[in-house]
């Protein structure tokens, strides 16, 4: 969080080839529903030091700053000129401890929402307009777009207990119809799919008369690249790195429906 490109760049390219003698690592897309496991910070960056205090670090949600944050935080923190060794060996330990902590505690409450745009300190005083600003609950069906029916039916056997309905086609003009004619609360896009641009499906969907309660989710192999522009553009909600453990499908899923965690 908070690091500029070229500096973000050249801690991704680093994570991607870890020492072999520790935990590999996989970085997220600050578009990704997925929740990190590890947080690293820029200590210099105040956007990302309140972002980090929003998260609540703790030992199971670590985190790392890097840099001069001129106050303390409970995480760990390493100084620059940045030292890889260093990093690694503290990642490595941070994850030890949280698979630790995992393990001896009852299972976690639910994670704090990860803000991926800047939100205002509203005093709501009035419960009438906190309720206008509430995201009205998600009520209708899951759609999967992909080449094959298989992830229809895995996400059908993960959300049984829930009753949710999910359909599939690998159609994108019958993508926008069932969009159309039926209730849908979330569309699940394999960006891999033949002949189905997710960009432009996605600003098709929106484009619908009370579209906006969809949301649409990019199913993305790390490999093939996310365009954030075209995205956000066309209303992308976020994306989902492929292949993808099913706790992390399952949390994503059950946030977008509003279904309890």
């Amino acid at each position: 969080m908070g690091f500029p490109s070229s500096e973000g760049a050249e801690l991704g390219t680093a994570l991607a080839h870890p020492p072999r003698d520790g935990p590999s690592y996989s970085c997220l897309l600050g578009d990704s529903l997925q929740e990190p496991d590890l947080t690293i910070a820029n200590g210099d960056d105040l956007g990302a030091l309140a972002a980090l205090l929003a998260w609540q670090p703790d030992a199971t949600r670590p985190a790392l700053v890097i840099g001069s944050a001129g106050m303390q935080f409970p995480c760990a923190h390493i100084t620059r000129p940045l030292d890889m060794f260093q990093m690694f060996k503290l990642l490595s330990e941070m994850a030890r401890k949280r698979a630790e902590a995992l393990n001896d505690l009852p299972p976690p409450a639910p994670p704090h929402d990860r803000r991926r745009r800047i939100r205002l300190d509203l005093d709501i005083t009035d419960p009438a307009e906190f309720v206008k600003m509430r995201r009205p609950q998600a009520r209708g069906a899951v759609l999967i777009v992909d080449k094959r029916g298989a992830l229809r039916d895995h996400v059908a056997r993960l959300l049984a207990a829930h009753h949710v309905a999910v359909e599939w086609t690998e159609s994108a003009a019958a993508a926008v119809r069932l969009c159309a004619e039926t209730p849908v609360a979330v569309v699940m896009i394999n960006t891999s799919t033949p002949g189905v641009d997710p960009y432009a499906l996605c600003a098709e969907i929106k484009q619908q008369e009370g579209a906006e309660r969809i949301a649409v989710v990019l199913l993305v192999n790390q490999a093939s690249g996310y365009d954030t522009a075209r995205a956000r553009a066309a209303g992308v909600r976020g994306l989902l790195d492929k292949p993808m453990a099913d706790r992390h499908l399952v949390a994503a899923l059950k946030k977008l429906l509003s279904l309890p965690q």
